[in-house]
């Protein structure tokens, strides 16, 4: 089998190998151009995660509430989300909702998919709040309102710092699928590192190193995002709770 890692240091027009492997003056070499799509997904990824904790966060925390109607509103968020798949949900952004809602018809497409891949994941996470508040001793909501707390303040002070903690480890893994669901983007357009790979793999005719170098990427972002969580959760941790060690 013949490697030609050197694919990377040519230019995308005219093919020639550039000096270096990154172009100047206008040229673009394929490693610019995979370099540049790594940093679209990692994007995505990030801000999809936000919009995902935000709204979980939110949605998990209404499931829990003795408010029916706040349940309703986080049960029914949470099943319209999690029931429809994530590529038809991508396209319901792009093609339907500005349709619907005139003021998104010239909303970037990318914010877009950051929204669906966001909505998409905060049902998920959703359910692991919900999970992490249902964990925790019946006693603790009840002695923060024998104390005189007031229900938010119950669980700001009280459920919300012990849940969150339970929770860092599915979190995790969220995150990780959040990188790996990014791929989706592709579907509309946006430069990520799937759509690089087609073109490129195209372009090219070198689908073995373009493949292995887009699939060593998404190994290092979840990897790293992995990292990161579980050195929050080493630094978070209670002993003797759920999920929190010994």
């Amino acid at each position: 089998m013949n490697w030609d890692w050197q694919v990377f240091c040519k230019d995308t027009i005219d093919g020639e190998i550039v000096p270096r492997c990154f172009g100047g003056a206008g040229d673009v070499t394929y490693l610019d151009w995979l370099l540049s799509a790594w940093g679209w997904t990692l994007s995505v990824s990030l801000l999809a995660l936000l919009v995902a904790l935000a709204f979980g966060a939110i949605m998990g925390i209404l499931r829990t509430t003795p408010n029916r109607g706040l349940v309703f509103l986080g049960n029914a968020w949470t099943e319209l989300f999690r029931n429809i798949p994530l590529l038809v949900q991508i396209f319901l952004w792009y093609h339907v909702v500005p349709s619907l809602i005139p003021p998104l018809r010239g909303v970037p497409s990318f914010i877009l998919v950051v929204l669906g891949l966001g909505l998409f994941t905060s049902a998920r996470i959703s359910e692991q709040v919900k999970a992490g508040i249902q964990s925790l001793p019946r006693g603790q909501r009840m002695a923060g309102l024998a104390m005189g707390f007031t229900l938010p303040q119950t669980y700001r002070y009280v459920l919300l710092p012990m849940a969150f903690r339970i929770v860092i480890p599915p979190l995790t893994s969220e995150a990780m699928n959040i990188v790996k669901n990014s791929a989706v983007a592709f579907a509309v357009s946006i430069s990520e590192l799937t759509l690089f790979a087609l073109q490129a793999q195209e372009e090219t005719a070198r689908g073995i190193e373009v493949y292995l170098a887009v699939t060593g990427l998404y190994f290092i972002s979840a990897f790293v995002l992995n990292r990161v969580f579980h050195f929050v959760e080493s630094r978070v941790r209670v002993p003797g709770m759920i999920g929190g060690g010994h």
